[in-house]
């Protein structure tokens, strides 16, 4: 059974997308690694809040985020529910949150998660992966599909880019061991 994109997200899509791609003019490559019909967890590092716009913009796919939950307060929080982004609680295990994200995947959806489980603003290549794109990948044998974002999202900036790499398949081995596997995948993919 597929999912059903929610409305909400195709609107925002459509009126953000194409402005986007006009004013940054981003490099996308790679985005034939996005399934076009069957589940995917998509996930890479975290550098800027605007990171979602290069990826919403790279793909017809609804990307159903996971965001923190600080996020959803007052009406906008209402809008990102509609959206379907999925709310987080970074202060404690999210089992809800983990649910809902497997049963996107499990209708044949894509998840975008930002394993670094947040905006990375310091001088270190990546953060400690959190666990939650491993652990979903491998309860709904999910393929990850890994990304990488460099360059800025500024008017005069290095132009951003973004990569998309063929489909990455979680191991056997315990999940703390492949989820430091995923992480110097990441690693080695933004250092070259």
């Amino acid at each position: 059974m597929s999912e059903r994109e929610p409305v909400v997200y195709k609107g925002i899509r459509a009126l953000l997308a194409p402005g986007y791609k006009l004013i940054m003019r981003p490099k996308i490559i790679g985005k034939e690694n996005i399934p076009k019909n069957t589940r995917a967890v998509l996930a890479g590092n975290h550098k800027k809040p605007t990171d979602i716009l290069i990826l919403s913009a790279s793909t017809r796919r609804c990307l159903h985020y996971l965001a923190k939950i600080e996020l959803f307060k007052g009406p906008i929080g209402k809008v990102f529910k509609s959206a379907g982004i999925i709310p987080v609680d970074r202060s404690k295990k999210n089992p809800d949150a983990l649910k809902a994200a497997k049963d996107y995947l499990n209708k044949e959806g894509v998840i975008t998660i930002f394993p670094e489980g947040t905006t990375n603003k310091t001088d270190a290549v990546l953060l400690p992966f959190k666990i939650g794109a491993v652990k979903m990948a491998r309860d709904t044998n999910s393929p990850i599909i890994p990304f990488t974002i460099k360059g800025e999202h500024k008017l005069f900036g290095k132009r951003p880019e973004l990569h998309f790499y063929p489909p990455y398949y979680v191991g056997d081995e315990d999940l703390a061991v492949e989820n430091e596997k995923f992480r110097d995948y990441i690693y080695q993919k933004l250092a070259n």
